[in-house]
């Protein structure tokens, strides 16, 4: 391997949203060094499968209106 290519890999402690954190060893940031989660398994939808639709400016309900209609017919 070529020498002085290759990132630091070194220690560091990562805090999840609800307060626990772990040490796990990565390139981020420097040895020491704590980075702080704004979204983890615990709290994305991805994971915990609670999911929700977000209407903004009524596009939503703007959608159904327009394509009630819509389907495929027998």
């Amino acid at each position: 391997m070529k020498k002085n290519i290759h990132p630091d890999y070194h220690e560091i402690t990562v805090v999840m949203t609800d307060g626990t954190s772990f040490k796990t060893r990565s390139t981020w940031g420097a040895e020491g060094d704590t980075l702080k989660l704004d979204i983890d398994p615990k709290t994305h939808p991805a994971w915990t499968g609670v999911h929700r639709l977000m209407d903004s400016g009524g596009r939503l309900a703007k959608f159904n209106k327009r394509f009630k209609d819509f389907g495929i017919k027998n």
